[in-house]
């Protein structure tokens, strides 16, 4: 039988998260919003990193519309 300290070791290494799966999510939305949702319980570091990414994307895109449509209303 493992000891707790044994045990609790390898929960931590399997729940690392990585930045990558932010960019990911940044630059495929869709992706990052999939895989928020299919990690949010079993890998909730990468889940997060992934769904912030595809957040990110999602509200820059949104300002990125309002600026043009407001720079073309007022030429």
């Amino acid at each position: 039988m493992e000891s707790t300290i044994e045990q609790i070791v390898e929960v931590e290494n399997v729940q690392q998260g990585s930045n990558w799966w932010s960019v990911l999510g940044f630059f495929i939305p869709l992706l990052g919003l999939i895989l928020f949702l299919v990690w949010k319980t079993t890998n909730p570091k990468s889940a997060k990193a992934a769904g912030i990414g595809a957040l990110v994307s999602v509200i820059l895109n949104i300002l990125g519309f309002v600026l043009f449509v407001m720079s073309n209303v007022m030429v």
